[in-house]
Formats: structure tokens, sequence, C-alpha cells
């Protein structure tokens, strides 16, 4: 016999979260499935822990440039093991505390393994349960891939509780979880180097804030070996070899650790989706605009679990609550994503909003590119700054700000000055004209539009 609730929802993370409780909230019935802890990727292995350390970076960044603001400082030493300890004190108690949330909220939390046995009907465990409408928010795993070895290989959760810092690691693929990771490493005196199958590193961001990173990144001591085929990852005494070919050239790279840094793919392998009437090629599920499932739209599907969508947990909020209201009032709201920005926390941090110049051009677009490097403004000198690059792209019939692309000089959070205006119309001319705290970084705005 199926257990009945209006909404059951898969996934307890950003955007499972944020389509329950407008479920809620409009009186439905909702059943919450969660495989792990309560809480999503984000609280938990994901945004906020990883911040944590990040933000152990930057102090350990302001510290190296004491000396241009005279001030004598012995060479820091982190303490790894009490960083770790201090970075899962984040996310101790968390899942208790969505546990009651929950139950505060009257949403029925099942917790186990979820597959579908019919369109509209879930079995998890040996009890059955069946809803009106159902969410696919199971967010993503780390994807894998067939290398001889590869189970050698460590992953973002691991490094969150990896209680000793390595001498040296290696990581395959350069990907977000890699660029941000590798600089908390390098500053902490670990010898990092990146292997990226791909010419250019972070191909989906713009290219020549792209190159700057890479330039900060190897000054702090940061190797990368671009186009690269991984062959091999084998044990090596207390080390791992890692055997590529580059440019036809066998070539090996030894660590402490191998971590995985080719990013993530939405965790739907255990759904069973066809037995759902879910159409999907290998895990891709195909949604409408509304983000509901072409082939069975009682199903609807929402953050990471998406897969042609950006993998962050504002987004996945977006989407949950996108997602709440098209379940209750009928498909009537499509994302637009034209406006979210999002950041990449290295030190420095590099962000983006909007088009890049390809897409501007592919949209037959009239635009002007502004390209600034600010290392030598007054702002970016105060603070020693030794990456500081902006590339706006502005429409030069309306002055309507297309996209931005930042690094350094306060990047991820001046990118919301950009995403704002872009969300609300403002054009550069009234961007320029705004009166700012001075001196700030989001004062030089007007000389970059």
């Amino acid at each position: 016999m199926s257990t009945k609730f209006d909404v059951i929802i898969l996934g307890t993370g950003n955007a499972g979260m944020a389509a329950a409780g407008l479920a809620r909230e409009a009186g439905k019935t909702v059943a919450m499935v969660e495989s792990g802890d309560v809480g999503g990727t984000c609280a938990l292995r994901g945004c906020v822990p990883k911040k944590v350390l990040v933000a152990a970076a930057q102090i350990l960044d302001s510290i190296s440039r004491a000396n241009t603001h005279h001030i004598k400082v012995q060479a820091p030493k982190l303490d790894w093991p009490a960083l770790i300890a201090r970075e899962q004190g984040f996310t101790k108690g968390v899942p208790d505390e969505f546990k009651g949330s929950l139950e505060r909220r009257g949403i029925i939390l099942i917790e186990g393994e979820a597959r579908f046995v019919g369109r509209n009907e879930i079995v998890v465990g040996d009890a059955q349960y069946s809803a009106d409408k159902i969410v696919i928010a199971t967010g993503s795993i780390t994807l894998t891939l067939p290398i001889p070895g590869w189970e050698h290989t460590i992953t973002s959760d691991d490094i969150l509780t990896l209680s000793d810092q390595p001498d040296s690691l290696t990581f395959i693929g350069g990907g977000v979880i890699a660029m941000e990771f590798s600089h908390v490493f390098a500053r902490a005196g670990t010898q990092v180097t990146i292997l990226e199958a791909m010419p250019q590193l972070l191909p989906r961001m713009d290219k020549d804030v792209v190159d700057r990173l890479r330039e900060e990144s190897e000054r702090l001591g940061i190797e990368f070996v671009t186009g690269v085929q991984i062959n091999e990852i084998a044990p090596d005494g207390d080390q791992f070899v890692v055997r590529y070919e580059k440019d036809g050239e066998t070539l090996e790279n030894r660590a402490s650790q191998i971590a995985n840094g080719t990013g993530r793919v939405p965790n739907v392998a255990g759904l069973d989706l066809d037995a759902g009437g879910i159409d999907h090629d290998k895990g891709r599920i195909a949604v409408s605009e509304h983000l509901s499932s072409l082939s069975n739209p009682s199903v609807y599907v929402a953050g990471d679990a998406l897969w042609n969508t950006a993998q962050l947990s504002p987004v996945a909020t977006y989407e949950g609550r996108i997602v709440g209201h098209n379940l209750l009032h009928g498909d009537s709201q499509t994302p637009d994503y034209a406006s979210i920005p999002s950041a990449i926390y290295t030190v420095p941090a590099m962000a983006s909003v909007g088009m890049s110049v390809a897409e501007a051009e592919k949209s037959g677009l009239d635009f002007d590119v502004k390209i600034n490097d600010m290392t030598s403004w007054r702002s970016a000198r105060t603070y020693a700054e030794t990456a500081a690059f902006a590339k706006v792209l502005v429409e030069k019939s309306t002055g309507r700000i297309l996209g931005a692309h930042l690094l350094g000089h306060g990047a991820e959070e001046v990118i919301h000055l950009f995403a704002t205006a872009m969300k609300t119309g403002l054009s550069s001319s009234d961007l320029a004209s705004n009166v700012f705290a001075y001196p700030t970084f989001s004062s030089d705005l007007k000389y970059l539009v």
C-alpha cells in the first residue's frame, strides 16, 4: 500500500528546501526524502565549510603583504589540523537543525534511498509513496573517470576532513573546486600541481580573466599542465605517481595526495528514471523551460540535479522557488539566469555575471569591451593588490551592461553592483553617476563602465 502526499521532494539541499517551503506554506502535504545527511552539499560539504578554509587563505595572503605596509611579522605557520577542526565545527549539528526545522513546519522526513516505480510513485526501502508532484533535487556527486588507479584520488569531501596537510598535492582537473582549494593549500605551504585535459583552465569563464588568475596562481608556486591525457595513477612508496601524456610525450608527476578536480555531475543514477517515465540521456534529464520533465510533467527538477545550469547554491534556491511556484500554480514561471552572478573563491577571487564576448557577438549585439588592469590604481596599491582586473561589456546604443568579469579588487562583492544594474535595467551612465563611499573598491566602478 502506498502512502500519499501532495508533494514529494527528493533531496534536502537548497533546491529541495526552497520548493518544500513554498508547498508547505500553501497547505500541501509534503514529504522530503534524504539518503545522506539532511541539509545538502552547500551547508555540509560545500560553500560553508569551504569558505572557512578560504578565509584562512585570505588571512595568509594579507600577512604575506605585511612588509608593503611596513609591518614586521614572523613567517606564519598554519595549524592545519586545528583549521580542519574549526571548519568541521561549522557543520556540527547542522543536520539536526534542519530536521528540527522540517518537523516544526510539518514536513515529513523520509530517510533512505529513493527510486521511481511509477510516474508518480517511489519506494524507499520497503515502503512505497506516491504524490501528485515529485521534485528531483538530489544534488550532484563527484565525477569519476575510467582511469586505472582512480580509486587513489580523494574528493573535495575528503579534503574537508583531511587532518594532515600534505607536502604535495596534485589535482586531476582544473575546475572550480581545484582552483579554490589549490589557493588554500599553496598559501599553507603545500606544493600544488594541476593537470588539466583542456587547453584552457575554466573554459566557461572569460579567458582574459582566467589568464590573469593563472599568472597569479603561478606566482604562488602552483604548477599548471594543460592539454594532458591521464593514463594511470599508482602508489609509489609514501606517494602516488600520475602518468600522463603531453604533446606526445609520456611524463610523470608525484605527490603525497591526488585529488579529483574534474567537477560534479547530477546525482540521479540510482533513481531509476526510466521507471518514472522520465526521459534522460545518461542521467541528463530533459526538462521544459518551466523545469518539469518533458516526458512526465508531474516531475520537476531543480538545483545540481539539472545538468545544464550553474552548480551554485543560490541558483539551486532560485530554481527551487520557481519549481515550488509552478507545481502550485501551473507552469507560469521560467528561470532567467542572465543577471545571476557567480564567484570563484580563489585568493584573489574571480567573479562574473552576464555574457562573455563570444556570447554577445553570437547574439549580434553592438557593444564596447572596456578592459582595465587596476594594479597601478591607488585603491589597489593601498592594499598592495597583486592582481586586479576588470572586463565589462556595454551595449553601444543603450549603455546596457551585458556582462562583467572581474578578478581581485573586491570582485566577489563588486560583482553584485553589476548584477543589480543588469537586473533593474540601470545603464552604464546610471552606474557611473552614482555616489559611492570613498575610498572603496566599489567607488572604482565608475571607471570600469
